[in-house]
């Protein structure tokens, strides 16, 4: 498991950069519940 950590872990937090900057510019799909966006990823906001 270390070694695979070791291996995947750029490509894993590159991943997750880019999930959150496109969560950043839409909304939630669900209807009833959408939580508040921390500082940190409304700074990646496009517009």
């Amino acid at each position: 498991m270390k070694n695979f950590m070791q291996k995947y872990a750029g490509i894993m937090a590159a991943l997750a950069l880019v999930v959150t900057t496109l969560m950043a510019n839409s909304t939630c799909s669900y209807t009833m519940h959408q939580d508040e966006m921390p500082e940190v990823a409304k700074k990646l906001r496009k517009f």
